[in-house]
Formats: structure tokens, C-alpha cells, sequence
């Protein structure tokens, strides 16, 4: 079973070896090429191949599309870019100018007839059209974070956010665009795939668009004998098992509390206070308040799936994380003290008989030691950078309560004890309590969660968000958008509960000084998105999703009859239309280990438009409250 990352790796690196199939001597010794790209490509490969590893596939250079380039004779030039207008201007200019000697043009998504002819016309007149090796359509049009987690775009991302898709004035064709944008996207996940799913959505809201689109794309392609890209796979191969998987396509509005939930996962942290992007955190290296003028250095961090700690405890609470981190560092300097005894033990004088007995079994011990050196090596970069990343955590969450705000928003969504509004106004009149962001983020989630809220709490609470320096004009819209829908019963189930303080990490004189910070465990529950994706699942025949099958010729009711009839699937991919969140995610990864438990095993791939930061759909949410007043 490969995952969708492997399998989008797997591409890429079948593209940069010229599109032939990847074979042993071709590891051993590559064509050494020039890789163009544009942004999206860019974006695409980061997460995927290091810089260390291009140059194993013999990527000698690789360059932007739109920068200056030198000419480069008798070397092969993999183009890896989307077919936009300003990108195929720029390959015609090249082509022109005789940049390189052979072309390899990799589009992204597919290039349409009409783009096509033209590149021709130019490859034509500039007399170049030998030098056009291949030309190939890639279906790689998303960008692939974890096994289980994609995203459609990070650069350039503001067409497909959810401000972009729920603002007032989005005239029809720009819906449109959006609409086919995020379809072509699916389309090439599930090409990557290579199985043709059996679409839910809700009902009434861009999703359903989606669905509809991407049903009408599945379906033409399938019955198009020549250019079909699931042939022969009637759902037997691809990257699940016999039966097919379930795409549950949901809007964002389905759960407007969670993006905006302070967090106490490793990963959704990460996003949160240091903005996590495409697998990169950047972290502030001063822990001191930085003076005027003094430029904060940065440390820019790669978290990658190679790496052990991460793999293990990217969805664990932070300090289960610390401790984990710390029990490494312990780890690693006993071995270190071992290579120094070691030494010490070397130095005997040789003529003492000690010396004599020490050397044959000691040759054998240091040249183990010697050989384990780059893995001790390697780990210790792991520690430090770990170290560093949870260090700048910590002091966001000291420096902004964040615990605090995390412990009293679970309490708000979980409803497990009502929350008086007391508890609320008092955190948000705190004035050492987090940042004006962190305040109004609490107060949209207890507005959503709580069903009343008469006029004169409200105004007190619209007092001490403007008296903490709050920007509330996101409220506009949240009162527009509960007023249409029913959100307050959601949640249910998870909340808190407080441990001992960190008896392990306050005991050992850690490095991490933890006074004064919750250590707070979180209760197993289900999101909204994660229940909805239960229900779907376990084949409960509710409405409140429709049902597209593409491989059907009728989408009737009676075709819909026969299909329940059969099991629903085990493997679903869930994408959300208007920006996911890291917190849904392990949510969902949760219940996908919770269902393995009772014998089920189930696959689920969580995807979105955008994956932005609580501050980041803040943003979006004043701008459509400025909108409405």
C-alpha cells in the first residue's frame, strides 16, 4: 500500500530521471540536467526532496523560471511548471534564445489544446522544435505535506482562501475559476491515485459545487476510450485496496471554531506560533526581548517524516513532547560520555600490561563507536533543533498564557461543564493574558458554541474587547453566519483534565523551565468534521450528504439504492473547502487508530484548499466583516 506521498515522490522522480522508468544503474550514475520551475513547482517539490537529494538524482542545478538565466549547452533541462500564459511566454523566450540544448516540459496540470498549438507555432518559427524532447501533462497539481495530508497551493494561495470564496462581491466567473482551480487539484490527487472515488458532499455551499464539478470531470474521462488515465484500473489497483474510497468533500462552515482553537499538539503549535509552512518552521533564536533596531535572527527548521521524534509525537500534547525531548537528550549524552571514556581509556601507557588486555577488546569498541558517529551526529542536530523549536513554543505559551486559553476554550466546545461568561470576561480583561488576536479568537469560539447570548452580555463583552485593543469587526459576519446556521451543538465530548506538573522535566533540571505552564492532557473526541466523516463511513443513511458515484451511467435514486446496498467503503479522502487545519487532521488521524483498535482498518487522507494559521483566518474573517458595515 503506497501512500500518496510515495506515489507523488515517486513521479516526481521518474520526471527528473527524463520520464523513463527509475532503474538501479540509473541511481548509481544519473543524467546530470538543469531543473526549471515555477513557484507552484516549487512549492510542490520542497516538502518532498532536499536539496542534498536533488543532486543525488543528478539535479546539478535548479533554477526560477523567471530569473535571469545563462545559457547551458549539452545538459538536458527538466521544465517543471504550471501551463499559465506569462509561464509558456517565458519557455517560447527560452526556446528562442537557445537557452539549452534539449527540453523536458513537465506541466503541472494539464495544458489545453489551444496553449499547445501555440508553443508549437513558436517552437516552429524559432526552429527549435528538435530540441523538444517530451512533453508531458504530470496530474501533480497539489502539494503533499504528510502520508496522509495535501494542500492545493501555498504561494499565491489568496485566490483560494476562504475569504476569496465566501466575500460578498465574488462575481460568478471568478466562482467558477475558484471552483475548477480546486477540482483541477482533486482531479490530479486522484489521478496520483490512480482510483476513482465515490463522492459525499454537503449540501448547499461551494462544496457541493465541487462535488459537481469534479463528478461531471471523473465521469468524462472515463468514458473518453482514448485519453481514459484510470484504464484498466476498475478500482482493482491504485493505492487502495479492492473497494473504492469515499471523497467526502465539506465546507469549512461546518466547524468555524476549530482554525480559530488555541492548540496543545506539537505540530498544530508549531503552526500556530512559529507558522509552520510546507513543513518548515522558522524560529526566532534570541529568547530575550529584542531590542529596538536589533534584528531577531531566525533558525529555519525542516520537519520532515525522517525524522523519529517528529513521526512519533507531531500529534502529541507539548509536554508529553518536552519529555520526549528530553529523555533523547539524556540518551545522547550517555553515548557521548561512553566515546569519551573510551578515549581516556585509549591513553594507557602502552607499556602497563592493563594497556596490553584493554587494546583487542577496546579496537573493537572504538571502531563501533567510530562507525555509530554520524547517527550520534545526526541525532544531536535532531535534539538541538527540537530543542530550539519547543524552547520558542514555550515561551509563546509563557509569554501568552496560551494554556490558559486552551484549557478554557475545550471547556467552551467540549460543553462538558457549562462556562459562565464570567470566566470568559475575565481572561479577555486579563491584561497579561495573550495578545488581542488571542482574545477575540476565544471570544468567536464561546459566541459560536454558546447557543444565547442576550444584547447586554454581548456589549459587555464588545466593552473589553475594544478596552483590550481587539479588532472586532470579524463579528459582523460571525453574527451573519450563525444566524444562518446551526453550529452550537456540534462539539461534544472531549475538555481537559490537569496532571501532576511535569514531575519529569521539573526533577532532572531539564532545559526546559516549565513553571508556571498547565500540564494539561486532552480528553479523546470527535470534531464535527471527524463525526461527519464517521457517519459517512459507517454507511448511515442520512441526507445531509449528497451521493455522486462517476462510475455509475445514472445518478437516480435507484442507483443510489443499489449502492447502499453494498458496504460502504473503509478509505476515505476528506477535503475541506475553505482552508483546513492541522488540529482537524490529527483528529481525524485519531479516529482513523481508535477504529484500528475495534478491528477496522480504515485509511483517511485529510486535504484542504489552504492550510492557514489561526491568525491568518482571522484576517480573513475581518475582511469580510469590514465588508458587511
Amino acid at each position: 500500500m503506497t501512500t500518496l506521498r510515495e506515489r507523488q515522490l515517486n513521479a516526481l522522480k521518474q520526471m527528473l530521471n527524463l520520464n523513463e522508468p527509475l532503474t538501479k544503474a540509473v541511481a548509481n550514475e544519473p543524467v546530470w540536467k538543469v531543473l526549471v520551475y515555477d513557484r507552484v513547482g516549487q512549492d510542490i517539490i520542497s516538502p518532498l526532496i532536499s536539496i542534498k537529494e536533488l543532486r543525488e538524482l543528478g539535479v546539478t542545478l535548479h533554477v526560477q523560471l523567471h530569473s535571469d538565466r545563462d545559457q547551458i549547452p549539452e545538459v538536458p533541462a527538466v521544465y517543471f511548471c504550471a501551463p499559465s500564459e506569462e509561464n509558456l511566454g517565458r519557455i517560447c523566450q527560452d526556446l528562442d534564445n537557445g537557452v539549452y540544448d534539449q527540453y523536458h516540459l513537465n506541466f503541472i496540470s494539464p495544458i489545453t489544446r489551444q496553449k499547445l498549438e501555440d508553443l508549437a507555432a513558436s517552437a516552429i518559427q524559432s526552429n527549435s522544435v528538435m530540441s523538444i524532447h517530451k512533453l508531458y501533462d504530470q496530474y501533480l497539481n497539489f502539494i503533499c505535506l504528510e502520508d496522509d495530508l495535501f494542500i492545493m497551493k501555498h504561494q499565491q494561495s489568496d485566490s483560494l482562501s476562504y475569504y476569496a470564496i465566501n466575500k460578498g462581491d465574488t462575481k460568478d466567473t471568478e466562482m467558477e475559476a475558484i471552483m475548477d482551480d480546486i477540482v483541477e487539484s482533486l482531479f490530479s490527487v486522484f489521478v496520483t491515485l490512480g482510483t476513482v472515488p465515490i463522492i459525499r458532499s454537503s449540501k448547499g455551499n461551494a462544496a457541493e459545487m465541487v462535488a459537481k464539478k469534479l463528478d461531471k470531470k471523473l465521469r468524462e474521462n472515463l468514458w473518453d476510450a482514448r485519453n481514459n488515465l484510470f484504464h484498466g484500473n476498475t478500482g482493482q489497483g491504485g493505492a487502495f485496496s479492492f473497494s473504492r474510497p469515499m471523497l467526502i468533500l465539506l465546507d469549512r462552515n461546518i466547524d468555524m471554531a476549530t482554525p480559530l482553537h488555541h492548540t496543545w499538539t506539537y505540530q498544530a503549535l508549531a503552526h500556530d506560533v512559529l507558522d509552520l509552512t510546507l513543513n518548515r518552521a522558522v524560529v526566532p533564536e534570541n529568547s530575550g526581548p529584542a531590542l529596538p533596531g536589533q534584528k531577531i535572527k531566525t533558525r529555519t527548521c525542516d520537519l520532515d517524516s525522517k525524522d523519529p521524534l517528529w513521526n512519533e509525537h507531531k500529534s502529541s500534547p507539548f509536554p508529553t513532547v518536552a519529555e520526549a525531548i528530553q529523555e533523547d537528550l539524556d540518551k545522547y549524552r550517555s553515548s557521548e560520555a561512553e566515546v569519551k571514556k573510551l578515549k581516556s581509556s585509549m591513553g594507557l601507557d602502552a607499556d602497563s600490561d592493563l594497556a596490553l588486555s584493554l587494546v583487542s577488546d577496546n579496537t573493537q569498541r572504538l571502531t563501533s563507536a567510530v562507525n555509530s558517529l554520524p547517527q550520534l551526529m545526526e541525532k544531536k542536530r535532531l535534539i538541538d533543533m527540537h530543542t530550539t523549536i519547543a524552547t520558542a513554543i514555550l515561551n509563546a505559551i509563557k509569554s501568552r498564557r496560551l494554556d490558559s486559553f486552551f484549557e478554557l476554550e475545550e471547556k467552551i466546545m467540549s460543553k462538558s461543564s457549562a462556562v459562565e461568561s464570567k470566566a470568559v470576561l475575565d481572561l479577555i480583561a486579563d491584561e497579561e493574558a495573550g495578545t488581542a488576536e488571542d482574545k477575540m479568537r476565544l471570544f468567536i469560539i464561546y459566541y459560536l458554541c454558546t447557543s444565547q447570548i442576550s444584547e447586554d452580555e454581548y456589549k459587555k463583552f464588545e466593552g473589553a474587547l475594544v478596552a483590550a485593543n481587539c479588532d472586532i469587526q470579524s463579528m459582523a459576519y460571525m453574527k451573519r453566519l450563525k444566524s444562518f446556521t446551526k453550529m452550537s451543538s456540534q462539539y461534544e465530548g472531549g475538555g481537559t483534565k490537569t496532571v501532576s506538573m511535569f514531575s519529569k522535566l521539573v526533577s532532572q533540571g531539564s532545559s526546559f523551565v516549565m513553571e508556571g505552564v498547565k500540564n494539561l492532557v486532552v480528553k479523546k473526541h470527535k470534531l464535527p468534521v471527524s463525526r461527519t466523516v464517521e457517519a459517512a463511513l459507517s454507511g448511515a443513511s442520512d441526507t445531509e450528504l449528497t451521493w455522486l458515484d462517476p462510475r455509475t451511467t445514472r445518478t437516480d435514486a435507484a442507483a443510489r439504492t443499489r449502492a447502499s446496498r453494498h458496504a460502504p467503503p473503509n478509505d476515505a479522502i476528506v477535503f475541506i473547502v475553505g482552508g483546513g487545519s492541522y488540529i482537524e487532521y490529527h483528529n481525524l488521524i485519531d479516529f482513523a487508530k481508535q477504529q484500528a483498535t475495534s478491528g477496522v482498518t480504515r485509511k483517511i487522507i485529510y486535504g484542504s484548499t489552504t492550510l492557514p494559521n489561526a491568525s491568518q483566518f482571522l484576517k480573513q474573517l475581518s475582511l469580510l466583516g469590514e465588508e458587511l458595515q
